[in-house]
């Protein structure tokens, strides 16, 4: 089970909505950094072992259980990056609004 984080989440630019895509981005960020770096490896090291060529690697196509395994972790990844809109709606759900949306309701007349 992931875990999470407590507590308010912190602000940097006056719009909120900035913040989470800020958030948002940088997951995304890191998740392609480490993923870069580690596919360079393989390669380099397929590559230098005589195993395949990187040309064999952008000719390979997927079958249908590869990709039902990949569109499975695509699905797992996209809940990660997007967390914190999950989040959010998670909250908005349990009834716990955040401070803005409250403030928001209250000044709508009944």
């Amino acid at each position: 089970m992931p875990r999470t984080a407590k507590g308010q989440r912190p602000h940097f630019f006056d719009d909120p909505q900035i913040d989470k895509l800020l958030a948002i981005i940088m997951a995304l960020a890191g998740e392609v950094s480490v993923l870069r770096e580690r596919l360079d490896t393989l390669e380099r090291l397929a590559e230098a072992k005589g195993v395949l060529s990187r040309d064999e690697i952008e000719a390979y196509r997927a079958d249908d259980s590869t990709a039902a395994e990949r569109e499975r972790w695509r699905a797992e990844y996209l809940e990660r990056v997007l967390r914190v809109i999950h989040q959010e709606r998670e909250a908005l759900t349990d009834g716990q609004a955040p401070p803005a949306y409250e403030q928001a309701i209250r000044t709508v007349p009944s």
